[in-house]
């Protein structure tokens, strides 16, 4: 490892199907977010593309709370198995993510 490379820190959902899952569907979101603009280009009926966003930001939102609950699961528990001031940071991250989502 180079000297000014930091370590490589593993996620537990880069080990299993979790991955694989995440990353279909935020492709598939991505399709979602493509056919939202040609929605707009073609000057499609403005509920329709309401409802479309409103399926694109649900799908988002399943993505972030499964992420979420890895990180709460895994991370989080991790660090409060060892306690210490890592576990106290993994708390303060995970309200202020839990924070974030409830406000979007």
């Amino acid at each position: 490892m180079a000297r000014d490379e930091a370590p490589k820190h593993e996620h537990s959902y880069i080990h299993n199907k979790t991955k694989d899952d995440y990353l279909k569907r935020l492709r598939r979101i991505e399709g979602q977010a493509r056919g939202l603009q040609r929605m707009v280009e073609d000057e499609q009926y403005c509920i329709d593309i309401l409802t479309q966003i409103s399926a694109t930001t649900k799908a988002l939102q399943a993505v972030a709370l499964g992420l979420l609950d890895e990180h709460l699961n895994h991370c989080v528990l991790e660090a409060a198995h060892h306690g210490g001031p890592e576990a106290d940071h993994k708390m303060q991250e995970a309200s202020e993510a839990i924070r974030r989502l409830v406000r979007s």
